[in-house]
């Protein structure tokens, strides 16, 4: 059984998903990071970089999400690469996309307007950001004109991964309305099984 290492609150989720998405049996192990969990000398040997998430599969140890997820599809669900070396491309493509370019001024915000306490938020930094968010989502909004999922006929890790970076905007209040392709998309996913699992767990606990 696999062990992933993080809350599904944290960006582990989108491993939680992707296991959800292949039907993989898994185990969630959550560290307590107010008390310094994933910085212990026993998770530093799992994870060197002392942050979530971090997954153990048999004799294999993967830390980074994306290639947890990537991991995950090629060894359980290959549907999620796509059908062709082409479709393969554009899943990498949009997955390094979201992470390496989306996901940077969503997570400054957000840890402006979630983490840090309202009397010391920095509006520059909100301002700049912000800022840039219109022409990503325009870029992501006309690669789904006309299209169901981003790449080929079928769900894959290119909407998983890029998805779960864009949810981000919810968090922080940004208004999606003008994005219509990209609105419609997301509420497509949401109604996947494996997302509404996801969503389940990563719910606060009562």
């Amino acid at each position: 059984m696999i062990t992933l290492y993080g809350s599904p609150r944290t960006s582990a989720g989108r491993c939680v998903w992707a296991l959800e998405e292949a039907g993989v049996a898994y185990n969630i192990k959550e560290l307590d990071m107010r008390a310094k969990e994933h910085k212990s000398a026993e998770y530093l040997k799992i994870n060197p970089n002392g942050k979530v998430p971090a997954m153990i599969d048999g004799d294999l140890t993967l830390f980074e999400s994306m290639a947890i997820n990537f991991y995950i599809a090629e060894a359980y669900k290959k549907d999620l690469l796509g059908s062709n070396l082409q479709e393969r491309g554009l899943v990498h493509q949009w997955s390094f996309w979201a992470i390496a370019e989306l996901q940077a001024p969503l997570i400054e915000v957000f840890i402006q307007k979630v983490f840090t306490p309202e009397e010391k938020q920095d509006a520059k930094v909100i301002e700049l950001n912000l800022n840039e968010l219109p022409n990503l989502f325009n870029i992501l909004n006309s690669a789904l004109n006309e299209r169901k999922y981003l790449v080929g006929n079928q769900f894959t890790l290119a909407d998983l991964n890029t998805a779960s970076v864009a949810s981000i905007s919810k968090a922080i209040g940004f208004d999606l309305a003008p994005y219509s392709n990209m609105t419609s998309w997301m509420k497509v996913i949401s109604e996947r099984p494996a997302y509404q699992k996801y969503m389940t767990l990563r719910a606060p606990q009562r």
